[in-house]
């Protein structure tokens, strides 16, 4: 069986939205993101895993869209984007992101990126059994 990858992050759409998300992030705009995960998406199927995406709001319906998301199915493996780390306004969501993998993944790894560009070689460090060349 091949493992499973949930990769969680900011809806593209968000990032052109938020004046913060602007500050912390001046050289990404949503279509960026959008062909950075699908790229990202696309290798590590090549790579083996299953990979599902959940994009997250600002938080009006991220908690739920998450637990539905992480409740899904049983994943080996949890990416948190770079966009819910890095933007301060978004700690809180971050902090349920984690939280809710702890409670409803309790097995699974957790890795974070730092922009769609460097998720296969996050995903590498916590499933090194996976280090195919990029």
């Amino acid at each position: 069986m091949s493992p499973t990858i949930l990769i969680v992050g900011l809806d593209p759409a968000m990032v052109d939205d938020s004046p913060s998300s602007r500050l912390a992030f001046p050289d990404v705009d949503a279509e960026k993101v959008r062909s950075g995960v699908a790229a990202a998406r696309a290798r590590l199927e090549e790579l083996g895993f299953t990979v599902d995406v959940c994009a997250l709001d600002y938080g009006r319906t991220g908690d739920a869209a998450y637990r539905v998301a992480l409740a899904a199915k049983s994943y080996d493996l949890v990416m948190i984007g770079a966009g819910l780390r890095l933007d301060p306004v978004l700690t809180p969501l971050l902090e349920v992101v984690v939280n809710t993998t702890h409670e409803l993944a309790p097995g699974a790894k957790i890795c974070f990126n730092v922009n769609p560009m460097t998720t296969i070689e996050a995903v590498q460090r916590w499933w090194p059994e996976h280090k195919y060349s990029m």
